[in-house]
């Protein structure tokens, strides 16, 4: 079946088809490479060993390790996971055409994503759930051990950062998706505590329980929105910013089973449900495409949603739909402290990419069945479009598309909006192409409802990445912090976990708070590194993992890692390459600096500026990304140049090299019996 949908998708020419394609082609893929693929890399190239005690067995202490329930944990992996890249990337990318964003995103999960993922996992598992940062400075040397440390922490605390700002700016004023998520919090809690005293292993009735509290706080905030309570849950960014740098600390702090994992398995069934339910809207509406398979913005650089060539940029911002360094913190953080056996790895750390992809594929489908000129009107810079529906409709014209004012303004009344022009960033565009596709389902009069929903699934969908991020960044600071002082490398030490919690919600805070209070500040000035310093984290696990294994002597499957290595060194590098050296303003960050400094000189403001203060903070802003983008590809070629040199002696010595790997300890659980034996 598979084979035949992609068939039909290569050889459509000149006509529309139905999204129903798009998801056949993508399910049958991933069945495949799930049942063949997945099963030989465990089989053959990690020779996972059940019979092998795993971290969270041998060093259990009730707060970082903790053998968890394999269903509870692919839940807490994949909430942790899955972010805002799946959502917003591939909207952005639908400027290309439906046909290379559904091949990255399919192919590259495939043999990349999910194969990062899984391997990285049991890397770390294997060396009781060091983090990415330690596992290179111990596989690779302290050279290129202290340039990933430095590279990773630093890109994590950016990406911490730019995922928190998209809860904020989803949740601002919005009473129903605050109250939504917050509710989550306390019925966590109780799944958390329901688990461990009240019902222990009952996991379907802690799940039937902890859904229906869901639901009931979803049709609550539904209530709250037009209650007397709407003003109590109607928070400003300011506000939302110390709330989300509290929840991240508590989260960070308390014991993994308390919160973490029930909030994120909680969580993982309003995504997963939400996405087959939009999936299941797509095969009973079969929307029709409306984008087409390539545009003419495939073959040039100067598109007004994405800037610069289907290579590299596709990759670029798709990112986490196939392939994501942030991943790969998360299986060398949270995750592998808390697998009961090895083999589990298969369905947690493969099967949870593939899901993942499956919801960049639901988002660029989204995205592709709305008429290519309200998408335009929506993704389109304001510089570009201007203020009004009249100006907006004028820009489109001129990118090759039509859409009427009346036409912008029927559809934002449609989903309770004043305007839809200029909604950048991939968010309102899901949201809308989300209520059009369940509209064609449950009727058009509920397209307003359906938008709503939308805005909170993605904010509940973002944030939690963010607590399990926290978590992640502790481990790493603690494992650096570590190499200096020894009791801060241990992660069940109190103090060590407040301070180190304590630094990494003050480090992405504050780039948080001073975007959310300067459009042109914080994180905002960081936000252009986002999609390349993500790809740059996954070289450096992939650069790790590809190590590990001819470390381990498994030198005829380096090609697993190595291959996906090579590809993404080849992505990452000429964008970087473009964005620091590129004569064009609208793709180089030196090239910009020069163009709003002149303007400057002469006197002149330029959009988006709207003062000469703000054409200095774009220079600013334009020459700190462009050195930040030059030092953190100077740390990821420090770590693989490293990496090459110690490959290179492995393949030379005559005797196997010393790994970090922990000693073998035969395992008392029996997952079967439900127990320890």
């Amino acid at each position: 079946m598979g084979a035949v949908v992609w068939g039909t998708i290569a050889l459509s020419r000149g006509e529309h088809i139905s999204a129903v394609w798009l998801v056949v082609a993508a399910l049958g893929s991933y069945a495949i490479a799930y049942r063949f693929y997945s099963r030989f890399i465990v089989r053959r190239v990690l020779e996972v060993d059940d019979n092998r005690a795993t971290p969270a067995e041998r060093l259990e202490d009730g707060i970082d390790f903790q053998p968890t329930d394999k269903r509870v944990l692919l839940g807490h992996h994949f909430a942790a996971i899955a972010g805002a890249g799946p959502l917003v990337g591939p909207v952005l990318a639908a400027q290309l055409g439906y046909l290379p964003g559904t091949i990255w995103i399919v192919v590259g999960a495939v043999f990349a994503g999910a194969v990062q993922d899984m391997v990285v996992l049991f890397l770390s598992m294997r060396r009781d759930g060091k983090s990415l940062g330690q596992m290179a400075r111990d596989e690779i040397g302290k050279v290129g051990g202290v340039a990933a440390l430095i590279a990773l922490f630093t890109i994590m605390i950016i990406l911490l950062a730019v995922l928190a700002l998209v809860v904020v700016k989803a949740l601002a004023g919005s009473p129903w998706g605050t109250f939504s998520v917050a509710m989550t919090i306390p019925i966590a809690l109780f799944m958390g505590c329901y688990l461990r005293y009240l019902r222990p292993g009952q996991v379907v009735e802690a799940s039937v329980v902890g859904v229906v509290l869901l639901l009931l706080a979803i049709a609550g905030g539904g209530w709250i929105e037009h209650s007397a309570l709407a003003g109590l849950f109607t928070l400003s960014p300011k506000t939302l910013v110390f709330c989300l740098a509290g929840y991240g600390f508590v989260a960070s702090v308390l014991p993994v089973w308390l919160l973490l994992a029930p909030r994120d398995y909680l969580s993982t069934f309003m995504k997963v449900g939400t996405i087959a339910l939009l999936a299941a809207g797509v095969l009973i509406a079969a929307p029709t495409l409306k984008t087409g398979a390539t545009t003419r913005f495939t073959t040039s650089s100067d598109g007004p949603v994405v800037t610069g060539g289907l290579f590299p940029f596709l990759f670029i911002t798709i990112a986490c739909g196939a392939l994501s360094g942030f991943h790969a913190l998360v299986a060398s953080g949270t995750t592998p402290k808390l697998v009961q056996k090895e083999s589990q790895v298969r369905m947690i750390g493969y099967g949870s990419m593939l899901m993942e992809s499956f919801v960049a594929i639901m988002a660029l489908v989204a995205a592709c069945v709305l008429d290519p000129g309200l998408y335009y009107a929506m993704n389109s810079s304001s510089g570009l479009l201007g203020s009004t529906v009249a100006s907006a409709s004028q820009a489109v014209s001129k990118l090759g598309f039509t859409i009427s004012p009346d036409e912008l303004d029927a559809a934002a009344k449609a989903v309770g909006e004043q305007t839809l022009v200029a909604r950048s960033g991939g968010a309102p565009t899901l949201a809308v192409g989300m209520s059009e596709i369940f509209s064609g389902v449950f009727g058009g009069a509920m397209k307003a409802f359906w938008y709503h929903f939308a805005i909170m699934f993605e904010a509940l969908f973002i944030l939690t990445t963010v607590d399990a991020g926290t978590r992640v960044g502790r481990f790493m600071l603690q494992d650096m912090l570590g190499n200096v002082w020894k009791p801060m490398g241990r992660v069940n030490w109190r103090p060590g976990i407040l301070l180190a919690s304590a630094a990494v919600v003050v480090a992405w805070g504050y780039f948080l708070y001073a975007g959310a209070t300067d459009p042109l500040g914080g994180i905002n000035q960081l936000f252009p590194l986002f999609g390349i310093a993500n790809q740059l984290l996954a070289a450096v696990a992939l650069t790790v993992a590809t190590t590990c294994l001819i470390k381990a002597g498994k030198l005829r499957w380096a090609w697993v890692t190595g291959i996906p290595l090579a590809w993404d060194v080849a992505v990452t590098f000429t964008a970087s390459w473009q964005k620091i050296f590129s004569a064009d303003p609208q793709i180089g960050f030196f090239a910009q600096r020069a163009r709003y400094a002149d303007a400057a000189a002469a006197g002149k403001v330029l959009s988006p500026a709207k003062n000469p203060g703000d054409m200095h903070t774009i220079v600013v802003n334009s020459t700190v990304d462009g050195v930040l983008n030059a030092v953190f590809v100077v740390l990821v070629a420090l770590v693989i140049g490293n990496a090459a040199l110690v490959c290179c002696r492995v393949l030379r010595s005559t005797r196997p090299l010393i790994t970090s790997e922990a000693p073998y300890v035969k395992s008392t659980i029996d997952t079967l019996a439900g127990g320890r034996r």
